[in-house]
């Protein structure tokens, strides 16, 4: 199974026993919209429900962290989600929110696991069949056992990387022209990062970039997209777009900053610049 699959592919493998589809939308509070309630009117048959916000260690300070293993493996299984399914994740999110399910799941030990090219809104739009409710019972067991090496800590980051830590936040947020959004948290970028937002991977239609516009975004940014690199954004979320992306393009050396600009622009003794890259 590709890291990438269509609808097309789905919709022939939907009603195989070891395809699990998941649904990890997520949505900014200011939004206005209800994630779980948008999966529980309408989402792929069978697909079940990761809460992004939820599945997440609560006793961090900052938003939706990676859980702890136990937690992660008990989620999984009361979803009825094993970790030898083969999964495929997708989102109705501007966030493209599905490629944070992609890693989690991944980072916790699951080898199949692919994304939806275009989520639910090209399984819709090309009038493919939708359900409601919750989705029947399944039994499954997660083992969950954390990789190594693919997380990095604010100690880390500080200390210095030794790789380029990537951005993948809006340009006027990470020059600071832009306010961020949590209460507490300054404006600017780390120190040395690049920026290159998430949403210039996408097509209009929620799809990827061809990976040759993909490896020029990289590029553009000045980011050698087939070399190692941290991805950070505000929340964990988005940047783990850029980490897919660099995988499309060959690279299985890429790691993520859970913490982000939500953990660095909050803590009143780390420098923050302001201004372009």
């Amino acid at each position: 199974m590709d890291d990438l699959v269509s609808t097309a592919w789905l919709a022939e493998q939907l009603h195989q026993a070891d395809v699990t589809v998941v649904d990890t939308t997520m949505v900014m509070p200011s939004s206005g919209r209800d994630a779980r309630a948008e999966y529980a009117e309408a989402h792929i048959p069978g697909a079940r429900f990761l809460d992004i916000d939820q599945v997440a260690d609560h006793a961090a300070p900052t938003p939706h962290m990676l859980p702890p293993a136990d937690q992660f493996a008990t989620a999984m299984s009361d979803l009825g989600i094993g970790r030898g399914d083969c999964i495929i994740v997708y989102d109705n999110s501007p966030l493209h929110s599905a490629a944070r399910g992609w890693f989690m799941l991944r980072h916790y030990g699951a080898e199949r696991v692919a994304i939806l090219d275009g989520g639910l809104g090209k399984w819709l739009a090309e009038g493919r069949p939708v359900e409601s409710g919750d989705p029947r019972p399944r039994d499954a067991r997660f083992d969950a056992v954390p990789r190594s090496n693919e997380v990095v800590a604010k100690s880390q980051v500080r200390a210095g990387l030794g790789v380029p830590l990537v951005d993948a936040r809006g340009r006027s947020r990470f020059e600071g022209s832009e306010a961020d959004p949590r209460p507490g948290v300054g404006a600017g970028h780390i120190p040395g990062s690049r920026n290159l937002p998430f949403a210039s991977l996408y097509n209009e239609d929620g799809t990827f970039k061809r990976v040759e516009e993909l490896r020029h975004a990289f590029v553009a940014a000045g980011v050698d997209p087939e070399r190692p690199f941290v991805a950070s954004c505000g929340s964990g979320v988005t940047a783990n777009s850029l980490i897919f992306a660099a995988r499309l393009l060959g690279n299985r050396d890429t790691r993520l900053y859970d913490g982000s600009w939500s953990e660095w622009g909050a803590d009143p003794d780390t420098p923050k610049v302001i201004g372009p890259a």
